[in-house]
């Protein structure tokens, strides 16, 4: 579902340096039925979905960026699975950059409770003269995973401060009903990263999620030091959501009951 917090500035900001690291912290705040809050370390990598990072052979396997792990054919590329899924949404980027913020895959295994893709339009002339390196935002994508192994887009149109709403449309957590809004504050990151997703059901805040975290060089001496500062995060994050998930069931949270989920793309 399509959803507009207000149209997109048709403003081209200063080019995002990619591939990027950010060494993040997720923190959940959920206020429906229970009261609760956790939060851990993480890392996010930034990538432009046109030049994935070419790391040392010995290096690949604790990062690698593969079509399977996100929407559409696996047979494709990450790029060509996201343009035909926005041809089905009216949205063409002629070939417009697109930043991806997501995890890789980590030894074989990965994991992204959310992957965010900000896509712009072509560079213009004008803009190119004036030494943009990216055309303006056109849209942004939300895509939003579950552990049963399936996921679910949303097409944004945010607004200046990079906020827009969206009906909630997917099963996400087992406690929470497929209901309510989302408000999301997904600006494009800079030095800084700042993500925020907010589920409002019947007129009150039941769940927050944030990603803040600060940028750090994408270099194989970078990221060996956060693999042994976060090691085997794809792991461990999941880990965590199953143990949190048993640890509100104990408390005596009912589970929802998971409706058929229609996939949005060919192959899911």
């Amino acid at each position: 579902m399509t959803a507009c917090a207000g149209p997109t500035p048709d403003v081209v900001r200063a080019p995002v340096a990619v591939p990027a690291l950010y060494d993040a912290t997720v923190t959940h705040v959920r206020k429906q039925a229970m009261d609760r809050r956790f939060g851990h370390g993480i890392y996010l990598w930034l990538v432009d979905i046109d030049a994935l990072p070419e790391l040392p052979r010995w290096l690949a396997p604790f990062a690698r960026f593969e079509a399977r792990d996100h929407l559409g054919d696996p047979q494709r590329t990450i790029r060509q699975n996201l343009d035909a899924w926005l041809a089905t949404q009216g949205v063409d980027l002629h070939g417009g950059q697109v930043l991806m913020l997501a995890n890789a895959r980590l030894l074989g295994y990965v994991f992204n409770p959310i992957s965010v893709y900000w896509c712009h339009r072509p560079v213009s002339a004008d803009d190119r003269s004036a030494g943009a390196t990216r055309g303006a935002l056109e849209c942004v994508v939300a895509e939003v995973h579950n552990t049963y192994g399936e996921r679910h887009c949303y097409l944004l149109r945010t607004d200046g401060s990079g906020r827009a709403e969206t009906a909630k449309a997917f099963y996400v957590s087992p406690f929470l009903s497929v209901d309510g809004t989302y408000s999301m504050s997904l600006r494009e990151p800079g030095e800084r990263l700042a993500v925020a997703v907010t589920l409002r059901q019947g007129g009150a805040t039941a769940l927050t999620a944030t990603v803040v975290g600060t940028r750090r060089p994408a270099t194989p001496a970078a990221l060996v030091r956060m693999l042994a500062r976060r090691p085997l995060i794809t792991y461990r994050t999941s880990a965590l959501i199953r143990r949190h998930g048993i640890t509100l069931w104990l408390r005596g949270l009912s589970v929802i009951r998971r409706p058929k989920h229609a996939p949005q793309e060919g192959v899911q």
